[in-house]
């Protein structure tokens, strides 16, 4: 008995296909929580920790390749899904995934270009005799005709030896792909042939194209590495899974790509021909239109070619401190950016989000224009960079800007006077959502307490209310400074640590009156209440922080079906110190530790949770059973003692690019780590 399934038409099969890829990707406002998969949960694109808002990418890709497995017309369906996020993970796996995409080419496979060419001239050819009905045999001279005008093509666009039958051409497949040119300048020659042939205009249709690289948007070497392989020193260094070649040869397949993902463990790869392979796609621009110099044909069918392409949209280089990196990026800005004679230097419009985080190896001289060129961003993170006040500088004057998230986090070279003039004066920072400042004790705030409190006063984005990521890590913050903070409704994520002078009863206040939505607070090295012997530290923060803050006021009623008031705020994970974590044991009532793979640690309510019932709106239940699902996992997160992913953790300190989700965004893996496991 066969299924109904096998009668679906193809496009609704392509849409299940499709819901099958969106049901990993994250919800739109994050819960904050890390995701806990359930194999018999439907994912429900809320705001919700239980059920969890998407699945696990893993499981989706697992449900994609089954799918592909069952028949041809499912494979035709999932296929384009299956391919459209790469993230690389095994050297093995890179490897085949090359061999996948180029077509072997880059083990001297080369596709059979006469074989493109003849199946295109047919293609052609009866696509013009089922529009005017000739007579038999018209469409095979139509044919002889337009090969004998390729052949004869003047500027040589089509050498005359890859027209030829397979058999007798020259077997160098090194010659032949010196000689043969882009597909789309192969399909651009054949139309121009045929419309001069026929006198009129005729779309040549393209042929069925066996490379997945069309369908790939995002290429993530996030989860990539090769520890514990057991290479030499020598194997490292000369035999190189990831390398310049191959990773441009892939993108030059992958004509739809927009998200771009590299680690430090594959930096040695991004060469000069990588990076402008990467944001020289879609249509770079000047300032002002400009007569360009001369080209040769090699640099026109390239130009041509990255027209093709669509514009990159999000690249993070998190991590990449190379040579070969930093090499790389000061022979493009020498390149490209840097002004001409008439004051004129390329900028990238495409490019909306941009992660450089721990890019630590760059001096500020190829920094700043980098920066600069890229005048549409909505996501910059610099932490941990050389950047300099000048950049904050110029950043103020780009009147196309328009950041919603931006990370300054442990930048040594800024000055108070640049950060502030950057959030008070500049248009860049007024529609702000996210901002973090974040500093500890080995490279502190540069900002000056006159300096922040202009800046709360009169930067746009905080006087908007409208910020839902806040971090003022060792920052000047006084009790002053809090009572000149306008409310702050929308505020889910507050960053506290290392400031040593303000006082817990001052953070209640202002958590109560003008932030009541703080879910998550940091409190690492703040206040003199917990700088105290470890006894008067867990009293301090019980009495001043979790009772009035997260449990339901004092009442006395006469009704005994009368529900207990909720909580004055939504607060619900503290991020301690190591040693505050070790004197709390473990724990008072539903609050548990919960310790990330690295130098971190929570003090979390695991009786409290983003829950969706019965596909309604998710809610903040704060009453939680010891058997509900959620509750279940957290507590098995706080006795894991730290052996849990990296993606584990609350509070991130690197933004989230890729998806665009910014700094309340949840990355695992490499990414993962440098967000939840260490305090840097």
């Amino acid at each position: 008995m066969s299924s109904c399934v096998s009668s679906y038409p193809p496009d609704l099969l392509y849409a299940i296909c499709s819901a099958v890829y969106c049901a990993a990707l994250p919800s739109p406002v994050p819960s904050l929580d890390p995701l806990i998969p359930q194999s018999t949960a439907v994912p429900t694109a809320l705001p919700s920790s239980h059920p969890p808002a998407y699945w696990p990418e893993p499981l989706a890709r697992k449900t994609l390749t089954s799918l592909c497995l069952v028949n041809k017309v499912w494979h035709e369906a999932a296929k384009p899904w299956l391919y459209r996020k790469i993230e690389v993970r095994l050297p093995r796996n890179w490897l085949a995934f090359v061999d996948e995409i180029t077509g072997g080419e880059e083990d001297g496979e080369v596709e059979p270009t006469a074989y493109l060419v003849d199946q295109t001239v047919k293609t052609a050819a009866v696509a013009l005799g089922n529009l005017s009905q000739p007579a038999s045999g018209d469409a095979l001279r139509l044919q002889e005709c337009v090969m004998e005008r390729l052949t004869a093509v003047p500027d040589g666009s089509i050498p005359p030896e890859l027209l030829s039958p397979p058999a007798s051409r020259d077997p160098s497949p090194r010659r032949l792909r010196a000689k043969s040119p882009g597909r789309w300048r192969l399909m651009s020659t054949i139309s121009d042939a045929v419309n001069n042939y026929t006198g009129m205009l005729l779309l040549v249709p393209t042929p069925h194209d066996h490379r997945p690289g069309r369908h790939t948007r995002s290429l993530d070497f996030n989860h990539f590495r090769t520890i514990g392989m057991r290479r030499s020193v020598d194997e490292g260094m000369n035999s190189r899974y990831v390398i310049g070649s191959r990773v441009e040869l892939v993108l030059k397949e992958m004509l739809n790509l927009q998200v771009f993902g590299a680690t430090e463990y594959m930096d040695g790869a991004l060469t000069f021909p990588v990076l402008s392979e990467l944001l020289l796609r879609g249509r770079p621009s000047r300032d002002r239109g400009r007569i360009s110099r001369a080209r040769s044909s090699v640099e026109s069918d390239v130009a041509d070619r990255r027209k093709e392409c669509k514009a990159i949209e999000a690249i993070d280089f998190c991590g990449c401190i190379s040579p070969v990196f930093v090499n790389a990026l000061d022979e493009f800005t020498q390149t490209y950016l840097r002004s001409d004679d008439d004051g004129l230097s390329l900028t990238v419009p495409g490019l909306q989000r941009l992660g450089l985080r721990g890019v630590r190896s760059v001096p500020s001289s190829i920094l700043t224009p980098f920066v600069l060129a890229f005048p549409c961003l909505t996501h910059l993170d610099l932490s941990g960079t050389l950047c300099s006040p000048d950049l904050l500088k110029n950043l103020a004057h780009v009147s196309t800007l328009r950041l919603t998230s931006l990370a300054l986090a442990r930048c040594a070279r800024l000055t108070s006077e640049s950060i502030a003039l950057l959030l008070i004066q500049g248009p860049a920072t007024f529609h702000l959502e996210e901002l973090s400042l974040y500093g500890d004790a080995t490279f502190s705030s540069a900002l000056t307490e006159a300096d922040l409190l202009d800046i709360v006063l009169n930067a746009r984005c905080f006087v908007s209310g409208k910020l839902r990521y806040l971090d003022l890590s060792s920052c000047p913050v006084t009790p002053a400074v809090l009572n000149a903070l306008s409310p702050q409704p929308a505020l889910r994520s507050f960053g506290l640590a290392h400031i040593s002078e303000l006082p817990l009863s001052h953070i209640s206040n202002f958590m109560v009156s003008r932030s009541p939505n703080v879910e998550v607070l940091t409190l690492v090295n703040t206040s003199p209440e917990l700088n105290q012997s470890a006894r008067q530290a867990v009293l301090a923060l019980h009495s001043q922080i979790i009772q009035p803050l997260c449990t339901s006021p004092s009442s006395f009623s006469l009704m005994a079906s009368r529900p207990p008031a909720p909580p004055l705020t939504r607060l619900r994970v503290i991020e301690l110190s190591m040693p505050m974590l070790n004197s709390l044991a473990a724990g008072a009532g539903a609050w548990r530790i919960v310790r990330s793979k690295g130098g971190r640690g929570w003090y979390v309510d695991t009786a409290s949770g983003w829950v969706t019932e019965s596909w309604g709106t998710p809610m903040l239940r704060r009453d939680l059973p010891p058997e509900h699902p959620f509750r279940v996992e957290l507590m098995r997160l706080s006795e894991s003692n730290g052996n849990v992913g990296s993606g584990v953790g609350w509070h991130a300190r690197k933004m989230e690019v890729l998806h665009g989700q910014g700094m309340l965004g949840r990355e695992d893996g490499l990414y993962g780590a440098v967000s939840f496991a260490y305090h840097a």
